[in-house]
């Protein structure tokens, strides 16, 4: 059997490709017939945002029968020769010489049509929503960036450690965690003999899904030197707004004998590196987010590249917030906890670029911070974008 070429390739190469007989694989977004005997059939196999269009004459005795079946939301496999189009909205085609149909779509119930459509019905077929433009250009691009980031890493000697997903241990200590047990809904813990009352549950002591695996990384940094955990990662944090997710994948890596010199510089660079993969080779997939999803996304993501990050001792970001003569919800105060509403401010108001926070008050971190000369703040760094 002829191996299927991934559309992607297709339009990377058009030269290489140009009067070459090819296999696709994929599925039918549109058909429409001309009445010229000729039908167009716009076919995307998920490599990449594009769709290419097959040209088959339908009057063909021997492909007839499979054309009845092509219909949008079917799956099709197509062999034929990439020609030159003359037609507008592509440069090249393919005429079809063999066609087949493994899995057919009834027009009549097939949900996703050429409109847009809702994130609220999209979430009703969560079985078909990968099929739209929106969720296959956010899977590729997740996919890059999760490339991008074990590559980062490994370039640069880390280990990648894999941790607990579920934990007896709650690292943040902030008490928003997912429980995890195999008791009956309702069913009361029995602490008659003075326990937790844990003893009858899987494993006999309160069990969460993990908020962090920063414990477990900073063991292996102290074996392994540079280490990295990647993945997900749980918050029961009951909070509905696009800064509180309840699962997350979070990177966390940890270093031995570096300093918060060393770590700012990873940093910057991680994210920078990371944001410059998307733009080279997720280019279509961000072009489609900037025309309909935030046309500023594109600038965004750039200045974040390319700019050099602003770093500020958390004592100046409190005196430039203080003298901003902003009307914040939350006053500013030494000693406070910066809101969304003051980060805000400094990177898109004031600084106008990514901000690196340093030397926090010594109350606001945890225990294990390193205590600055001042006896007052610690050598902690936030990065605020």
């Amino acid at each position: 059997m002829q191996q299927a070429t991934r559309i992607i390739d297709i339009f990377r190469n058009e030269s290489d490709y140009l009067d070459q007989t090819v296999r696709i694989e994929g599925w039918v977004r549109t058909r429409r017939d001309s009445k010229a005997g000729v039908s167009f059939i716009e076919v995307n196999d998920g490599s990449c945002l594009g769709n290419l269009q097959v040209i088959v004459e339908s009057m063909r005795s021997d492909l007839s029968d499979v054309l009845d079946k092509v219909t949008t939301g079917s799956s099709l496999i197509a062999t034929g020769a990439i020609r030159r189009s003359p037609g507008k909205g592509q440069s090249i085609e393919m005429h079809a010489a063999q066609l087949s149909v493994p899995g057919w779509a009834d027009p009549g119930v097939y949900p996703l049509q050429k409109k847009r459509h809702s994130f609220e019905f999209l979430r009703q077929i969560a079985h078909l929503r990968p099929r739209t433009n929106t969720i296959g250009a956010v899977a590729r691009v997740r996919n890059r960036l999760s490339f991008a980031i074990h590559q980062f890493f490994q370039e640069r000697g880390f280990t990648y450690i894999h941790t607990p997903i579920i934990t007896a241990s709650d690292c943040e200590g902030a008490g928003e965690v997912f429980h995890v047990t195999t008791l009956e809904p309702g069913t009361p813990l029995d602490t008659s003999d003075g326990s937790d009352g844990y003893a009858r549950d899987f494993f006999g002591k309160p069990t969460y899904l993990t908020v962090s695996g920063q414990l477990q990384a900073e063991i292996y940094a102290l074996a392994l030197g540079r280490v990295y955990t990647f993945g997900p990662t749980f918050r029961a944090e009951n909070s509905n707004t696009s800064r509180h997710l309840a699962e997350f994948w979070m990177v966390e890596p940890e270093m031995a004998f570096c300093d918060l010199q060393g770590d700012m510089e990873l940093a910057e660079v991680f994210i920078k590196t990371i944001i410059q993969a998307i733009l080279n080779d997720c280019a279509a997939d961000l072009d489609f987010f900037s025309r309909f999803i935030d046309s500023s996304i594109l600038a965004t993501i750039s200045q974040v590249a390319h700019d050099p990050f602003e770093i500020l001792t958390y004592s100046e970001a409190v005196k430039i917030l203080k003298t901003s003569g902003e009307a914040f919800d939350y006053p500013v105060e030494w000693g406070m906890d910066l809101q969304a509403e003051h980060e805000r401010y400094l990177t898109e108001e004031k600084i106008k670029r990514p901000v690196i926070l340093i030397h926090f008050p010594r109350a606001l971190k945890p225990f294990y911070m390193r205590v600055n000369e001042d006896d007052r703040t610690v050598a902690a760094m936030d990065v605020l974008v």
